[in-house]
């Protein structure tokens, strides 16, 4: 069975939770990493939902890509699947990720569903800021999910500056 690529924007990049052989910086075109999924568990709650990372149409969305052996498709496939279609706001794809050495590979990658009831469409820094800062679920302050996040992108070089933005409105000390 052939090897195969899982395209990862937030969490996935810096905690993949999953057995590869090869990992390499990729941008997938049309869409773009956006704070866009009313989180109701994790990071907030129904009655005061946070926010969490989507990748929503529209632009383009530097990333990582790994490859992963292809025996080990099912279980891969089992474990992102339970780990990104909890509420089914994302919606499984394999779409083109030109990767930094230049080769064009197809990723398996999750897309928001703009159709449920979770989207949260596009947001000003201001409004998702406030969201943000209010918010607090069953993994902790949606503070610190996007704090870590913007932490994490520098670190593996990536610039996201709406998301930068939106991290320099938030206060320090998560609520």
């Amino acid at each position: 069975m052939d090897d195969f690529w899982v395209f990862g924007y937030g969490s996935l990049m810096w905690r993949p939770g999953f057995a590869h052989v090869e990992t390499m910086k990729g941008r997938l075109f049309g869409y773009r990493r956006a704070l866009c999924v009313r989180s109701h568990v994790h990071r907030g709650t129904p009655e005061k939902p946070g926010l969490v990372l989507g990748l929503d149409r529209g632009g383009s969305c530097l990333g990582l890509a790994f490859r992963v052996p292809g025996d080990l498709r099912e279980e891969v496939v089992t474990y992102l699947r339970s780990r990104e279609l909890v509420t089914n706001v994302y919606l499984e794809r394999q779409l083109p990720v030109r990767l930094a050495d230049g080769r064009q590979v197809e990723a398996l990658t999750y897309v928001v569903d703009r159709s449920h009831a979770q989207y949260a469409g596009r947001m000003d820094m201001a409004h998702a800021a406030e969201t943000v800062a209010a918010s607090h679920g069953q993994s902790g302050p949606n503070n610190e999910y996007v704090l870590n996040t913007v932490e994490h992108l520098e670190a593996l070089g990536i610039q996201d500056h709406w998301l930068k933005g939106v991290a320099k409105l938030l206060p320090r000390h998560p609520v």
